[in-house]
């Protein structure tokens, strides 16, 4: 019966929505990369961000996987105006306040190098007397640009934004705009924690 489905990552560019259904003639969607017919999005990923996106076919796995209540982990990669301090670190990492809600506790550390990540087409706006910063964050909960506003609530706005993994899932070695089918054991390890 599984054999019926399908399991894709797929590392999305910026400026593509995580759906197939093209809302008007400038929208760039997935279907101008998947050619896998019947499979979704699980959870979403703004047309503004980057990074891994995971697909399937499998409504229960779905379901599960964007249920904040199953709390799967989903690390960041953001580049962030200014170098934020370890007060705004804190913040972030015990919860700030966003449009009347208390985000959860989060993985939140300053990354001491820029990650190696492919150029973002357009590149993000630079000002020669603003340094930047990257973070990694790692969440257990979606809310709507739930990244962006933590980190605007904070005084450190997001300038790009890249999931590089859902639980065990990772993007390293998928190159932008491309997909693939997960292997059996990233299924076995992704269907045991999601079924636990």
């Amino acid at each position: 019966m599984t054999n019926d489905y399908r399991y894709i990552i797929f590392h999305k560019p910026y400026g593509v929505l995580s759906q197939f259904t093209q809302e008007s003639p400038k929208h760039v969607t997935l279907k101008e990369y998947i050619d896998v017919p019947d499979v979704y999005a699980v959870g979403r990923l703004d047309w503004d961000s980057e990074g891994l996106l995971l697909l399937t076919n499998n409504g229960r796995l779905q379901h599960r996987l964007s249920d904040p209540r199953f709390g799967h982990e989903r690390t960041y990669w953001v580049q962030v105006e200014r170098i934020p301090d370890e007060e705004a670190i804190h913040k972030l990492q015990t919860g700030v306040e966003i449009q009347n809600y208390r985000t959860r506790p989060a993985k939140v550390r300053l990354l001491s190098d820029e990650p190696n990540v492919s150029d973002r087409n357009p590149p993000i706006r630079f000002r020669k007397n603003v340094p930047t910063a990257w973070l990694e964050m790692t969440l257990t909960e979606g809310k709507n640009r739930q990244v962006r506003r933590m980190t605007a609530a904070v005084g450190f706005p997001t300038l790009r934004l890249i999931r590089v993994s859902i639980g065990h899932l990772h993007l390293e070695g998928l190159p932008l705009g491309e997909w693939r089918d997960l292997t059996s054991l990233e299924l076995k390890l992704l269907q045991d924690s999601s079924f636990r």
